[in-house]
């Protein structure tokens, strides 16, 4: 029997609590000095399996050129309108929960919760979040894509480190 393996959200977010902006846009976030690439070199070499909403999924393409980023990691893509494979990704089509505790279960490293808005609160909400890893940046950009909508549920977290990136903080936290 293999051990579990920690899901982790490791996102950035303006001080305000925004992941981006209304129409998907991240610019705001890289107008702000940090050091290095602020620790995601160090954090992705822990990962073998990344999960992405389609519209976070389509954004990447697009602003990547098609030049897709995670081609060494084993990608899947949620959506609830296609299925298959290409040469990058598998889109997933069935319950959140069964398929990320099916490959929680699989040997391997970590696996990185990358977004968006929606399938963040989802997993979140059903409790499928070991680690969350937070970059601050310090800006606020008032409205956008919350970080984390309202909910009716509470979960309780442990701070396990705190890091300084020039201008950003990064918050990392796991679940009681």
């Amino acid at each position: 029997m293999s051990n579990k393996r920690n899901l982790v959200l490791y996102i950035a977010t303006s001080l305000d609590g925004y992941i981006a902006t209304q129409d998907d846009s991240l610019e705001w976030l890289f107008k702000i000095a940090g050091e290095g690439d602020n620790g995601y070199s160090e954090f992705y070499d822990t990962v073998d399996t990344i999960l992405i909403g389609r519209r976070t999924y389509d954004w990447i393409v697009e602003k990547e050129k098609g030049n897709f980023p995670y081609k060494n990691k084993k990608c899947y893509v949620f959506s609830k309108s296609k299925i298959g494979k290409d040469e990058s990704v598998e889109y997933i089509n069935q319950d959140v929960v069964e398929f990320t505790n099916k490959i929680k279960r699989m040997d391997g490293g970590k696996i990185w919760l990358v977004g968006g808005g929606n399938l963040l609160h989802s997993f979140i909400k059903e409790r499928l979040v070991d680690e969350f890893i937070i970059t601050i940046a310090p800006t606020l950009i008032g409205d956008g894509i919350p970080l984390f909508k309202k909910n009716d549920f509470e979960l309780e977290l442990k701070l396990k480190s705190m890091r300084k990136f020039n201008q950003f903080v990064e918050l990392h936290y796991e679940v009681k």
